[in-house]
């Protein structure tokens, strides 16, 4: 598999930006995802001779950092919450509403593709528990009824 033009110029530009070109590792994963939705083993190996680095240590990049996709996503990724301070504050109420609304577990997509459905160990928003993040927006002091309002905003 070969990377477009597009990414590997954007990878290549993210390397100048760095004493080690090695370190621009995590900006080309972002950037084939960006372009691909998510990072196959192809995509992976590619980007990784672009970089000049292996496909293991591009891995352990990848896998290391839990923004990088490895598989298919929807494509709309909900990320739950499960610290502490979110499990406090109702986790395991939205956890529920999520799954039984969305018909799906944890790391599965919905059949018609739209939504992905992730756990996450924190999102920062400790303040506003229980939590979650919908692609780049954050949503928190979350009920059932808030939930189902912020899904029906993402088609």
């Amino acid at each position: 598999m070969k990377l477009s033009e597009t990414e590997i110029e954007a990878i290549r530009h993210e390397m100048t930006l760095y004493e080690d070109p090695g370190a621009a590792t995590i900006e080309a994963l972002k950037i084939v995802q960006e372009h691909r939705g998510w990072v196959s083993d192809e995509a992976l190996e590619a980007a990784a001779v672009v970089v000049g680095v292996t496909p293991t240590q591009m891995e352990a990049v990848a896998t290391f950092y839990n923004l990088i996709f490895r598989q298919p996503v929807g494509r709309h990724v909900i990320m739950v919450c499960d610290s502490i301070s979110c499990y406090l504050t109702g986790y395991e109420e939205i956890s529920a509403h999520l799954r039984e609304t969305l018909g799906v577990e944890f790391g599965q997509t919905t059949a018609d593709n739209r939504f992905t459905l992730l756990p996450i160990v924190c999102l920062g928003n400790c303040d506003n528990g229980p939590a979650m993040r919908i692609n780049t927006d954050y949503h928190g002091r979350l009920t059932p009824e808030k939930v189902d309002a912020i899904l029906a905003e993402y088609p």
